[in-house]
């Protein structure tokens, strides 16, 4: 069943993926009418989440930020199947790095890196990192039920020299590279809503005192992996700029949580700025501490 789900849809993923730019997002926009005024997908979630999130702002500009959210929801949907056949060149010109001595500077001191990043911009076009500097890219991410749909999305990741792996082979495969002397850039994102019995830091984020993921601080003390908050933020349609802020390199010489709640808080500065951008449909405050 799987792979007849395959054979109907990819073609068809395919061809958009193929559409020259004005019809490409011509097509994102018919999808946005349909998914926000036909559909309603997870509209009452987003206002509940931005009227928690923003209590000071009016209704009205509410209204308009989640509008302006399921626009970008929607382009980030076909840029994701843009992936499929989207060229090198074309996609360095449509996501750009700054900041880049960074890993440069990692790599004089043979040193991987972890980073960390939140449901912000277009997360999926990172990969294309891996032509630019020699850290070996690996990406947690979360398996799709679709073997074959997962296979083609490794694929594509792997063009590049970015390799998938599920959070359960997490920590072997970086522990076994990491003892081989490989150097690495792992990416996590990281502002997931851990499972309530199961945290064990709760912060602030976005002005709520929620659980916090703290697996990808843990695995970097636990490897002794600087840690580096990845910002991503969106130029204009389709082009997406990402800058690198060192939070440390000596992850083992800071307290507990201080490495996660430095990327809580410039997470929600970026928010703050720009909040069409972030991924309001995921219940991510769906946990919060009782006033």
């Amino acid at each position: 069943m799987h792979l007849l789900v395959f054979i109907l849809i990819y073609p068809h993923l395919w061809v958009v993926s193929k559409l020259p730019r004005p019809l490409f997002y011509l097509l994102s926009d018919i999808f946005f009418v349909k998914l926000f005024y036909f559909f309603g997908y997870r509209k009452k979630v987003v206002l509940e989440n931005l009227v928690l999130c923003f209590p000071n702002k009016e209704l009205r500009e509410l209204h308009l930020i989640r509008r302006q959210f399921y626009k970008h929801l929607c382009d980030m949907v076909f840029e994701s199947i843009k992936s499929i056949s989207i060229s090198e060149k074309e996609i360095k010109k449509r996501f750009q790095f700054k900041n880049l001595s960074v890993f440069s500077d990692l790599e004089k001191k043979d040193k991987s890196a972890l980073l960390i990043l939140g449901h912000y911009g277009n997360w999926e076009w990172i990969f294309i990192l891996q032509t630019f500097i020699k850290h070996t890219g690996y990406g947690v991410y979360k398996q799709l039920k679709n073997k074959y749909f997962d296979r083609l999305v490794k694929q594509i990741r792997a063009k590049y020299n970015t390799y998938l792996i599920t959070t359960k082979e997490t920590v072997s495969v970086l522990n076994d590279v990491n003892n081989n002397g490989e150097l690495t850039a792992s990416g996590f994102i990281s502002d997931q809503s851990p499972k309530k019995n199961k945290a064990f830091h709760w912060q602030k984020f976005m002005g709520v005192k929620v659980p916090v993921y703290t697996g990808a601080e843990m695995l970097a003390k636990r490897l002794n992996h600087a840690v580096i908050f990845t910002k991503i933020s969106k130029v204009k349609r389709g082009h997406y700029q990402c800058e690198f802020e060192l939070i440390t390199d000596e992850p083992q010489s800071i307290p507990d949580y201080t490495i996660t709640d430095q990327f809580l808080k410039r997470l929600e500065q970026q928010i703050r700025e720009e909040p069409a951008y972030y991924l309001w449909t995921h219940k991510r405050w769906k946990h919060k501490e009782d006033n």
